[in-house]
């Protein structure tokens, strides 16, 4: 059976190359919304964070008709730290569109998810968005796509894929890019042509692979899928498999069958070959099991998601102000929600340690750990963080091996000597450096250890105008020692309210993270020192009357702004001796030793 009817597309691009803003378009002109609907920009982007950080985290399904027929698509993250999202949502499509920014090109997250698409004998569309750019390079984009395509070994039909011209903003879509497009009908035209309807066996026994986990505290576990083969209906009875062997096939009931229609899951009484459907009433669902029919437990092969790269220590929080702002402190109810975490992450891995209170979780990159820790803050946990560390490998040689990260930078001529500069000590390589009108794009391999704590640094070099990214390239034997921070720490040497007067003695000696009026403990830093070693200061240090003068008889004490820290910048910062303390209204860096006088004779030891 050849579903002609159907088409199930994702999206797949750079992070901030356009691929939500996109899909907005395509639901306005594919009749999603009445005229007169007051519609969110980035109306795909549903999470809170997604919202305020301006990217997408999650994959989300939607659908709209066009002359016909309904195109379900799949809007993915663009960040490499989410690309588990994007491996497994490739599975329920037949095609990807390929979106690259008309003045960025293909940067390191395109490469990555194309050799994905690739590998899966994908048809590709490529989409080059935003050519109502001022510095849009309309004429070299092809040639740079198809430099990649066969960088990648694509096949000879997919260096034939057709390119598109659009603003995602704009909502046009031309196939010249001499002629500017007037709405999106070439786009859903070539997408209707171009990608191969689904295929299958509608009579034979029920296949369908669960690509995605959702969870709804009414009905619990939703497994999201396609089917594959044959049917499937409400209260029909399944056997599900692990195609791994690594659990006993059990038998369940379908209690509830969904389909999306636009932005809406409606009820359906069936589905068939091709359907993306969400399913309800299988309580140990989980990702890359299959669902058959009782008759045929057959379990589909699921796609090998890329091993985790970077891992952090997650703990219970031992700090003096434990407790007070945290709803979840305990030990258990942590350990709870990480291994619920793993539940609908297969990126994410979490192990035990020897200790009860503390947990080891290992991630893609910062940023899937950091938005991790944050939606736990946000939910009311407290804990305790370490600094990130990289996973080593041995290989068949026995040499210790690293995890490398390809890096693209894009500067100003002038900031390019103190990026020079400092990727040359963080072990950086150089592969490549073009101009690309008066900026200079360059390529390095660098170990993704070298990156911690890089981003500000990048920024200050060169004045905020500066763009990288990275995406993982592969292992690598060692590269050596890399300092990992060239700044000190300013400690509290005491507990209490931090004082202007005490504040104002403070920030001589280096940066400060605080004002005054914040309560600190003994063993919390409190700023950075410009010098390597860390200092301890009196930040809660008042000025006493005497018989002479009354204690605030001087000219008013003026201080230097605070830095604020967010939680991005609270883990860049981060030395191997110090923990981030999380709780739902406040980050604290702290030292993992509180007590200045034991770290001061811990010293003398070593």
């Amino acid at each position: 059976m050849i579903r002609e009817d159907l088409r199930n597309i994702a999206i797949i691009a750079h992070v901030v190359h356009g691929k939500t803003t996109l899909v907005d378009e395509m639901l306005k002109q594919g009749g999603v919304f009445r005229e007169n609907q007051a519609v969110a920009e980035r109306v795909m982007d549903s999470n809170d964070l997604e919202r305020e950080r301006g990217i997408t985290i999650l994959a989300k399904n939607t659908s709209v008709m066009y002359n016909g027929t309904k195109i379900n698509i799949i809007d993915t993250p663009g960040h490499a730290d989410f690309g588990g999202e994007v491996e497994r949502v490739l599975e329920m499509v037949d095609g990807v569109l390929l979106l690259v920014d008309a003045a960025e090109g293909p940067m390191p997250q395109t490469r990555f998810v194309l050799s994905k698409a690739l590998e899966m004998g994908l048809k590709i569309i490529v989409v080059v968005n935003k050519i109502d750019r001022p510095d849009a390079r309309l004429d070299e984009i092809g040639d740079e796509v198809l430099e990649l395509l066969l960088d990648l070994d694509a096949s000879d039909e997919q260096l034939e894929s057709p390119i598109l011209f659009c603003s995602g903003r704009s909502g046009t879509a031309s196939l010249s890019q001499y002629e500017a497009g007037t709405d999106l009908k070439p786009l859903f035209d070539t997408i209707i042509d171009y990608i191969a309807p689904p295929e299958g066996d509608e009579n034979g026994s029920l296949q369908m692979l669960i690509s995605s986990i959702d969870y709804n505290e009414y009905v619990g576990r939703i497994g999201v899928g396609r089917i594959v083969r044959g049917r499937i209906k409400v209260n029909q009875q399944v056997t599900v498999c692990d195609y791994t062997g690594g659990k006993k096939n059990y038998n369940a009931k379908i209690a509830a069958l969904l389909q999306i229609e636009g932005l809406n899951r409606n009820a359906a009484p069936e589905a068939q070959v091709g359907d993306i459907v969400w399913i309800s009433g299988i309580e140990g669902i989980t990702i890359g099991d299959t669902v058959c029919a009782v008759d045929a437990p057959e379990p589909l092969p699921f796609v090998k998601i890329s091993e985790p790269t970077v891992e952090m220590t997650f703990s219970v929080n031992d700090s003096p102000f434990a407790g007070r702002e945290g709803k979840f402190v305990t030990s258990r109810q942590l350990r709870e929600r990480l291994f619920r975490e793993l539940l609908k992450d297969v990126s994410l891995r979490v192990e035990e340690t020897d200790s009860t209170d503390s947990f080891r979780v290992a991630g893609r990159g910062e940023m899937h750990l950091s938005i991790l820790i944050e939606n736990m803050r946000r939910e009311g946990y407290e804990l305790a963080v370490s600094t990130p560390r990289v996973l080593y490998k041995t290989d068949e040689n026995g040499r210790r091996t690293e995890p490398i990260e390809r890096l693209v930078i894009d500067v100003p001529e002038d900031s390019v000597g103190s990026v020079m500069e400092k990727m040359g000590t963080r072990k950086g390589e150089l592969v490549t450096m073009h101009p690309q009108g008066s900026r200079m794009r360059l390529e390095f391999l660098i170990p993704a250890r070298g990156l911690f704590g890089y981003k500000s640094e990048f920024l200050t070099d060169t004045k905020g105008e500066g763009i990288m990214s990275h995406v993982f390239e592969g292992y690598e034997p060692y590269k050596g020692d890399i300092d990992r921070r060239s700044t000190g720490s300013l400690v509290s040497f005491d507990t209490g309210e931090a004082v202007t007067y005490g504040l104002y003695n403070a920030q001589e000696r280096g940066q400060l993270f605080i004002p005054a009026g914040t309560q600190v403990y003994e063993g919390m830093v409190v700023g950075a020192s410009p010098k390597t070693d860390d200092l301890v200061v009196n930040v809660c240090k008042r000025k006493h009357l005497t018989n002479t003068r009354a204690s605030g008889s001087d000219d008013a004490l003026r201080l230097v702004p605070h830095r604020i820290l967010s939680l991005e910048d609270c883990l860049e910062f981060l030395a191997d001796d110090e923990l981030l303390e999380v709780t739902p209204e406040s980050l604290r860096i702290r030292k993992r030793i509180l007590s200045n006088t034991q770290r001061a004779k811990n010293r003398a030891k070593q």
